[in-house]
């Protein structure tokens, strides 16, 4: 045994109890039917014309039937005589080359063969305006730039960091998706204190000066299934979503217990949340204007990354440790644009490694200074996006039995691990 898992070779992992959480579960029943519906509006219907080169934007994150949904709007413009194309508006992502942009796009599902339309990736941009105060130069994406028409698609959501009328969004997509490298690292060296100010400012230099012709906002309930989308006119992008916002921020999930010693993670990735692990699930605040959230934990420890993120780990500097398998398994060719493109290198620093997921546990709960060392109040999830069934440690259930939307089961589940010590 080494001297690191010799220290936490005395902790006892406490027995588990899986938990259901009960969130809003509407969800759109037929999405291509919902899009039918709304591309037949005529303020939608007639802004598609036969001939024209249209680019259709596709995001880095994992959303719920994104490529049924980027496909249904190909088969629209189609359908209009007009020449569809999707390119990746991901800011920095996929390392801020166009190759890695484009295999983001194709791990997520949407590829040419699906969607039936090219794939045009570039980290080329093209300016198109100055912002209203006349202090930046906005520029977007140049295969946009050069369309008939851009058609902007997006989940709408809070942010990880920013705070204000817009967030996550077809606003942010904008400013800093279709800024490509530039307009990510425009936002963010303007400090995170004017992001609220800054994204829509560009967003509507964007809607005036270039070819926008509508955008495709989608709401996810709490279990990361479309609840609501909204094809919204270029005029009603900036009043609509932020009310979309608002609802989004009503669905959200949340770890209902409200805090624990210790919460395990076992797995992160940018497919899951821009900073690996949505803070507002974790409550480690990744900037100071990102307000104050809900969920507290002493430590927090995480197992491993998803295979979509491709070795992205940004987000990991704020995790307390890691089994060494999540450093291992990171590029950082991929990871670190992010950090330096939003000037926050705190976020890939890197955390305590651990040989294995029992050991990255133990030191967890070892150096968590809880209250009771002997009742360690413990919360495992598989992601941030996925928290209906947790786990909790065996002496929570009896202070969390009275909270509502939040079931025991009594199912205890044991703690399996294999001959290397990680997790089955």
């Amino acid at each position: 045994m080494s001297v690191v898992s010799n220290l936490v070779s005395d902790v006892r992992l406490p027995r588990m109890v899986k938990a259901r959480q009960y969130f809003d579960n509407t969800e759109i029943e037929n999405v291509p039917k919902e899009l039918e519906r709304q591309f037949l509006r005529p303020e939608i219907y007639g802004t598609i014309h036969p001939g024209m080169s249209i680019a259709i934007t596709c995001g880095s994150r994992g959303i719920d039937n994104y490529p049924l949904i980027i496909k249904e709007i190909v088969q629209f413009c189609k359908d209009k005589g007009a020449k569809p194309f999707i390119i990746p508006a991901m800011g920095s992502h996929g390392g801020a080359v166009s190759e890695g942009q484009r295999l983001i796009c194709e791990t997520n599902g949407v590829t040419e063969e699906y969607c039936g339309c090219p794939i045009k990736a570039t980290m080329s941009v093209t300016r198109i305006g100055v912002t209203e105060d006349g202090s930046f130069d906005v520029c977007i994406d140049s295969y946009a730039a050069e369309a008939d028409g851009i058609i902007l698609v997006n989940r709408i959501k809070n942010h990880t960091a920013l705070r204000g009328d817009y967030e996550s969004g077809l606003m942010k997509m904008m400013a800093i998706g279709l800024g490509k490298q530039y307009g990510a690292s425009l936002c963010h060296r303007a400090g995170y204190e004017r992001m609220a100010e800054l994204v829509p400012m560009i967003g509507k230099t964007v809607l005036n000066n270039a070819s926008v012709l509508f955008g495709v906002g989608i709401v996810d309930n709490a279990y990361d299934k479309n609840y609501k989308i909204a094809v919204l006119t270029k005029d009603e992008i900036p009043i609509v979503e932020k009310e979309l916002l608002k609802e989004a921020k009503r669905l959200m999930p949340r770890l209902l217990p409200g805090s624990a010693d210790v919460l395990v993670v076992d797995r992160i990735g940018k497919n899951i949340s821009g900073s690996g692990a949505d803070p507002g699930i974790t409550g480690r605040l990744t900037y100071k204007y990102s307000g104050v959230e809900s969920f507290q934990a002493g430590k927090v420890a995480v197992l491993d990354i998803t295979d979509e993120t491709h070795g992205n780990i940004h987000g990991v500097g704020y995790v307390d440790v890691i089994n060494r398998r999540v450093f291992e398994k990171a590029d950082l060719d991929k990871t670190y644009p992010n950090s330096i493109t939003s000037t926050t290198l705190m976020s890939d620093k890197i955390p305590v490694m651990m040989k294995n997921d029992r050991d990255t546990i133990k030191c967890a709960i070892k150096t968590c200074q809880p209250a009771d060392p002997e009742n360690i109040r413990l919360i495992r999830i598989t992601d941030t996006l996925h928290i209906s069934e947790i786990l909790i440690s065996e002496c929570m259930v009896d202070s969390v039995r009275h909270i509502p939307n939040l079931e025991i089961t009594d199912e205890i589940i044991d703690w399996e691990f294999n001959e290397e010590g990680n997790l089955w």
